[in-house]
């Protein structure tokens, strides 16, 4: 279900040229240990000001948004949730349009479901979003993840944490390396 799911998604916003990448559980399931996830993130290269373009998809998808008065809530929360009636399944779509999210989707790996063409975001970013987003899971998933794909980019992660963690005041860098000493 979740990937006829995707390769809908996929091809509309292909056929509507909006740059995208799948992230969260989706992603974390390519690069992972296997794990329930109820939903599918998108994370679209562009702002709210694609809004009514990202409805159309929606439409055509047969997605039910679940908020009213869309346009407030996405300005809010850069995030327009929406459900597959027939599966069950939670779809939100994060509007993005910073440097970064426009550097990591372009460096997203299109992955082959059947014969669709899915952009998921690269192993590095997925650690960066799950770092950032920092819930007990998505640590547990980043740890998964670099136990299971000891080859990846060091340098652009560390170059990433370090730019958030100086202009948010954070410390993903830390989280990071504890999570690396940890295996």
């Amino acid at each position: 279900m979740f990937e006829r799911l995707l390769k809908k998604i996929a091809i509309q916003l292909k056929k509507g040229a909006i740059p995208y990448m799948v992230i969260g559980g989706q992603a974390v399931l390519l690069y992972g240990e296997p794990r329930l996830t109820r939903d599918i993130d998108i994370t679209l290269g562009m702002g709210v000001k694609g809004l009514d373009k990202i409805k159309k998809i929606i439409k055509a998808i047969g997605l039910k948004i679940l908020i009213e008065k869309e346009k407030e809530f996405v300005e809010q929360n850069m995030v327009l949730p929406t459900l597959d009636k027939k599966s069950g399944l939670r779809v939100d779509f994060i509007f993005s349009f910073s440097p970064y999210e426009r550097q990591a989707i372009e460096r997203g790996k299109d992955i082959k479901l059947g014969s669709t063409l899915v952009k998921f975001a690269s192993l590095e970013d997925v650690v960066i979003h799950k770092v950032i987003a920092g819930r007990a899971r998505d640590l547990e998933d980043v740890r998964s993840i670099l136990l299971k794909n000891p080859k990846y980019n060091l340098n652009y992660i560390k170059k990433w944490f370090k730019e958030f963690d100086q202009s948010l005041g954070e410390n993903f860098l830390k989280v990071f390396r504890e999570i690396k000493k940890g295996l």
